[in-house]
């Protein structure tokens, strides 16, 4: 169930945390063969048993597993999908000072939902654990669809791939629209009424170095805008009224590292004006992410979650600083409209970020503190 006064105390988080030593250690012994299958997901029970008490204690009132169960942030659900097939790609994700762990995911059929993806499963757990709990709201986050179809074409390899069993874009961007709606749906029917799209596709738009890339290659960036927000919007139609939906626009977060730069101009007239979402979760730690006069383009009665407080460095942020920065933002959106969260989770990835469980909790304290005193 959703409940109301959990999305209106304006302090949220969004959504991944630091994997567990044991947890870790279970999953390289499940790759060495050392366990089951049977055993990592005991494993991944407990810990996520483990954090739901945790997230309690420490106040918050919107619930996750962690993505304790996934590797990646994004690839774990494409790979879940029909149609969808696991890659090895020569390189990773390219980001500031690091490069990833190279994996993909690659069109092998035509995309359809899969009844048994994990998503639902974990889903399914967390709702078991949370259910009878009218003080909290449990959240499922997922890729947004424009992520799966720019991870579709990112290479050569991949996009030939397309061609095996696509004819046009149109065909491919429906598919991709009508497997997210159904597990949409199928979150919805397991009890889920708090979803949010994890989205990075934003993020490399407004890069200008990653747009110089791609001028060569005959794009433009307000039509690739435009074919992002139609990807994403092809799954947000015919929803459940009470089922809320959010994204979150990230600009890369792995191993405390980021992948793009750019302020939000860019891309408001398409993802602020017009994604059919209610929320919107901002990475604006620094000054990567510009400055907050682009919030002006927000659709009223919209929400704004400022991820005003980092997730890559352990160092605390200044109160005063925080309670200043969401007084200046309130000039483009009314204050009763925003709320206060990290800029992004702490292990989008399982390697996380650099620091500690306990820094971890503190920046999530920092968070409950500094808006208490702002929306008292």
């Amino acid at each position: 169930m959703t409940n109301a006064t959990a999305t209106k105390l304006h302090y949220d988080i969004v959504g991944s945390f630091l994997r567990p030593t044991k947890l870790k250690q279970a999953r390289e012994a499940l790759k060495a063969g050392k366990i089951s299958a049977e055993q990592l997901r005991q494993t991944e029970d407990q810990a996520i048993r483990d954090l739901v008490a945790k997230e309690k204690r420490h106040g918050l009132k919107i619930i996750t597993d962690g993505e304790f169960r996934r590797s990646y942030w994004h690839l774990d659900t494409f790979w879940g999908f029909n149609g969808i097939k696991h890659t090895k790609p020569e390189h990773g994700y390219f980001f500031h000072d690091e490069e990833t762990r190279a994996d993909s995911a690659q069109v092998a059929g035509k995309i359809t939902f899969n009844p048994q993806h994990p998503d639902l499963a974990a889903y399914k757990f967390l709702h078991e654990l949370t259910g009878d709990d009218a003080e909290v709201t449990t959240r499922q986050s997922i890729p947004a669809p424009a992520q799966l179809y720019a991870e579709l074409i990112r290479g050569e390899k991949n996009r030939q791939a397309i061609k095996k069993y696509y004819s046009d874009e149109e065909e491919l961007i429906a598919d991709i629209g009508k497997a997210y709606h159904n597990l949409l749906i199928a979150l919805y029917d397991a009890g889920c009424r708090d979803v949010k799209f994890d989205d990075c596709t934003w993020g490399m738009v407004v890069d200008d170095n990653y747009w110089s890339k791609r001028i060569q290659e005959g794009f433009s960036r307000e039509k690739l805008a435009e074919l992002y927000l139609k990807v994403n919007n092809a799954a947000l139609t015919d929803l459940p009224k009470d089922l809320r939906v959010s994204t979150h626009v990230c600009r890369g977060n792995y191993h405390s590292t980021w992948a793009a730069s750019g302020g939000y101009a860019p891309i408001a007239d398409y993802l602020f004006s017009r994604e059919n979402v209610q929320a919107y979760y901002l990475e604006y730690d620094d000054s990567r992410s510009g400055d907050f006069a682009p919030l002006a383009k927000v659709t009223l009665g919209k929400d704004v979650v400022l991820g005003l407080v980092t997730s890559k460095r352990p160092e605390l942020e200044d109160p005063q600083t925080l309670v200043n920065r969401v007084k200046e933002a309130s000039q483009f959106v009314p204050l009763e409209h925003l709320s206060l969260s990290t800029q992004c989770g702490f292990a989008s990835t399982e390697e996380g970020n650099k620091l500690t469980e306990q820094q971890q909790w503190d920046k999530i304290e920092l968070v409950i503190e500094t808006a208490n005193k702002i929306w008292k």
